[in-house]
């Protein structure tokens, strides 16, 4: 259980909610509540934003909202940049 830890607010660009939640679920995290994701140690409410555009260019925004006791902070970080890196090209 997540208890008094600081919050970690981090807007990602160019992955669906549907695939954050996916990849949260995969990293062992269990769907407690609609907009909540919580793991060992950790706790994720995902919220899509406004696309961000550039001309035409229109990009999904998800704001992650991380709760993650500070002895698995490390790991749950490296976790989640291996679980959400996609090719770029």
């Amino acid at each position: 259980m997540v208890v008094d830890v600081p919050l970690i607010v981090h807007d990602i660009r160019d992955i669906p909610l549907w695939l954050l939640r996916e990849d949260l679920l995969e990293m062992g995290g269990t769907a407690t509540v609609e907009d909540e994701i919580t793991g060992k140690g950790w706790r994720v409410r995902p919220t899509p934003l406004e696309p961000f555009r550039l001309g035409l260019l229109e990009v999904g925004q998800v704001r992650l909202e991380i709760e993650v006791d500070d002895n698995r902070e490390a790991e749950f970080r490296e976790r989640f940049a291996k679980k959400t890196f996609r090719a770029r090209g």
